[in-house]
């Protein structure tokens, strides 16, 4: 009886455990599928002014696949930095559920003694009640914003590698920033002024499709009249991004607030590639023969490394590969392959692949499936229409030379 009871009791005991454990389990696995991103994504003014406050807007993004019901932001800054307030350190953000993001911003002051450099924030989250707070650190530019040079920056010589981009690449985009001044000096109301300009900051900003994957330009360096400073970005294409022209957006900090620019730098995508299109019928006579095709680059800029490969079950292709080369814009090249082979059907299909790099991104196609004819005619009978003409030649002869003989006895 006893033992009965022990039994029940124990069996009562791991219920209650499971029951217990599976309430306790749900949120967590809930939350865990929620992944969060956080960044600073902007922060006013740019550089932080000694003494002065500076506004801070973190983004936190939820880039899981699980929704979080309970996300909070805590910041910690550390000297030159302090918050306004302590209670303002912790913000409740509430439900992200995936892809959302929510933006905080922070108002920090920055110490009336602090040197001209980084100062660091710290960023913490939480994605439920009660759980562990991660951390992320952000450097802050301290330091004047101000100058009384009077340097205009000009951006010209926009270039991108590749010229022309297609879904899925990555290369860089590069751009020249030029003071226009022509002298080292200018005089304003009689007061002088060099005319230096300065490029504090350069920050290049991603669309829909086209993300910059490189990290903000920051610069202390003097620009003097005359000269440029040379900039490229890294960009990555998705693969389902549509052919068009994209506008990314170049913010500049320049001398002081005045000479500020905003640009918007043009990338072109395009899918267009290589086609190749028989230039003749696609036939082999008694098992062999020779393919012609014309190869054409539809794409708007050089494309390098390009090879035709041909491929049919039970035909033999030579060359295996036809290696092409570079080919400039609207290029035609036309190419020979020879193909045998000993199957006995109608016709076969043949696939025809192409291999190319645009940029330092290599690229490989189908560019079409197409219908070789397969034709067999008998070796003998070329022989007998040889015998054919040389007899009727025969005939047609002898009257001749009997006509002849006979003109000549006439005479």
């Amino acid at each position: 009886m006893e033992v009965n009871n022990v039994i029940q009791r124990s069996i009562y005991i791991l219920v209650c455990v499971a029951m217990l454990s599976a309430s306790f389990m749900a949120p967590v696995s809930a939350a865990s599928a929620a992944t969060m991103k956080v960044n600073i994504i902007e922060y006013d003014p740019f550089p932080a002014q000694i003494g002065e406050y500076v506004g801070v807007s973190v983004k936190i993004e939820n880039i899981g696949y699980g929704r979080a019901d309970a996300v909070s932001l805590k910041i910690e800054p550390e000297y030159p930095f302090s918050l306004d307030s302590q209670n303002n350190a912790v913000e409740f953000i509430g439900i992200l559920s995936p892809e959302d993001a929510a933006v905080h911003e922070y108002r920090l002051y920055v110490d009336e003694n602090a040197k001209v450099g980084t100062g660091t924030v710290d960023i913490y989250y939480q994605i439920y009640t009660g759980g562990s707070w991660y951390k992320s650190s952000f450097g802050l530019n301290v330091g004047s914003s101000t100058f009384d040079s009077k340097g205009t920056i000009e951006l010209i010589d926009i270039t991108c590698d590749p010229v022309v981009f297609m879904p899925g690449d990555i290369g860089t985009v590069s751009f020249t920033l030029t003071n226009t001044a022509t002298e080292s000096s200018v005089t304003i109301d009689d007061v002088d002024y060099d005319t230096n300009a300065r490029v504090q900051s350069a920050a290049l900003n991603g669309v829909e499709g086209i993300d910059v994957t490189s990290d903000n330009y920051v610069g202390s360096g003097v620009v003097g009249a005359g000269d440029s400073i040379t900039l490229s970005y890294n960009v990555e294409l998705a693969d389902d991004v549509k052919d068009g022209t994209y506008y990314l957006d170049l913010s500049m900090v320049g001398n002081s607030h005045t000479y500020n620019n905003n640009w918007r730098i043009p990338v072109k995508v395009d899918s267009a590639s290589i086609k190749v299109i028989p230039s003749k019928p696609m036939e082999l006579i008694n098992g062999e023969g020779t393919l012609e095709f014309d190869v054409a680059n539809m794409h708007p800029n050089t494309l390098s490394s390009v090879s035709v490969k041909l491929s049919a079950d039970g035909v033999d292709f030579s060359p295996e590969e036809y290696f092409v080369g570079s080919m400039d814009s609207d290029e035609l090249f036309t190419i020979e392959v020879d193909a045998k082979t000993d199957i006995q059907e109608s016709s076969v299909p043949v696939t025809i692949t192409v291999d190319y790099r645009n940029g330092i991104n290599e690229h490989s196609t189908e560019v079409a499936v197409r219908e070789l004819e397969l034709t067999t005619e008998e070796e003998g009978n070329s022989g007998n229409l040889a015998t054919a003409g040389i007899g009727l030649a025969i005939l047609l002869g002898i009257p001749a030379v009997i006509f002849i003989k006979r003109r000549k006895q006439n005479n």
